[in-house]
């Protein structure tokens, strides 16, 4: 196996740009010593709260924390239902499983790789209680038409924005159209901290009093507990990290785009790959194939001989790991993306001269 020449996200470009003001931020909380709910964690979710045009936003310590405050704080448990896509990372399934509920799938759309929001009223059930549409690599779902099954049948839309934020549907950023988004920012997301953290987004006032006494052991005053909640702050120093990238967001997003668009040119040609779309709004937190006729794992060999990194995001469906197998039916889609998916290097700082890398070995792959 060769080295590594271009992985498929590199973080240190970024750091070695920021490195004064990274430094400078972490030197203002070693100076206040204010580690837990400092300073930096408000000033960041007023910030944050502009910048996606909500009311609230609420720092906690993962996305999949995130995730799982805002189903309790809507109230979902157990034998409750909540409808998801079965093709994403485990968080997503995992946090409705944590409250009590059940996660019901619905098969993905292969063009989009998001749920396919024309199956959703069929899964809806006496026990439904909530639709998660997942952004998938970036991607918005059609959250017009999920808002609207949720107002016809009384449902909560929890959107999970881990792999979005920076995203817009229809110029409005994911994560808050619906009644509670949910972030990560995990190192290697768009914007990503230098350890864990994630954020809940709403414009619910009582949503979020719920979501913030949740995230502190279910108290709103000190050694007042009124219901068991957790341990899920988000980290001073992650914060004031955070503050410092969060201005440099939106330029992040369009490198990515333009980066995307380069790849679907050159790739335009070739019959045996599908491109993702670049439509409006899509952040592209990864840049992810299909690749056909079985090739996928020959291509990604092929590639990392060449010190290309590649990952595949996700090689098993949700349904089928080992905490739901056999509990549902098959979802060919999904199954057919898990065989497919193939992610190739993506980043604000990836240069044009490493994507060239990529894009001659690709294309010399397939004898382009």
């Amino acid at each position: 196996m060769s080295e590594i020449r271009i992985p498929i996200l590199d973080l240190k470009p970024e750091i070695d740009e920021l490195r004064p003001e990274l430094l400078a931020a972490i030197e203002r909380v070693l100076d206040r010593t204010d580690f837990i709910m400092g300073e930096d964690v408000g000033a960041f979710e007023k910030e944050v709260a502009e910048y996606l045009g909500v009311k609230h936003a609420i720092g906690v310590n993962s996305g999949t924390d995130a995730l799982v405050i805002a189903l309790r704080a809507l109230d979902i448990g157990p034998g409750d239902e909540v409808i998801t896509t079965p093709f994403t990372f485990f968080a997503t399934a995992e946090s409705i499983s944590m409250v009590g509920a059940k996660p019901v799938f619905v098969d993905i759309d292969l063009n989009t790789l998001n749920m396919d929001v024309g199956g959703i009223e069929a899964a809806i059930t006496g026990r439904t209680k909530a639709i998660m549409p997942v952004h998938l690599y970036g991607r918005p779902v059609d959250m017009g038409r999920v808002m609207a099954l949720a107002e016809q049948h009384g449902l909560k839309v929890v959107e999970d924005c881990a792999q979005s934020f920076g995203a817009r549907w229809q110029g409005q950023q994911t994560g808050t159209v619906g009644h509670m988004g949910a972030y990560s920012f995990f190192p290697s997301k768009n914007l990503g901290a230098y350890g864990d953290g994630g954020l809940i987004a709403t414009d619910d006032d009582a949503l979020a009093d719920t979501a913030r006494m949740l995230r502190v052991h279910g108290s709103r005053k000190k050694y007042h507990n009124e219901t068991v909640g957790y341990n899920s702050r988000l980290d001073t120093m992650q914060a004031a990290i955070l503050r410092v990238k969060l201005p440099h967001m939106d330029r992040a997003n369009a490198h990515r785009r333009a980066v995307a668009e380069r790849y679907n040119a050159a790739f335009a040609d070739m019959s045996g790959l599908v491109t993702p779309e670049a439509v409006e709004g899509h952040s592209f937190h990864q840049y992810t194939l299909r690749v056909l006729d079985g090739r996928r794992d020959e291509l990604q060999a092929a590639l990392a001989e060449q010190g290309i990194g590649t990952m595949i995001y996700y090689p098993i469906p949700q349904d089928q790991l080992p905490i739901y197998k056999g509990q549902y039916p098959n979802y060919p889609h999904s199954e057919q993306a898990a065989q497919q998916a193939l992610s190739l290097p993506m980043g604000h700082k990836l240069s044009e001269a490493d994507q060239a890398e990529v894009i001659r070995a690709v294309r010399e792959f397939f004898g382009a």
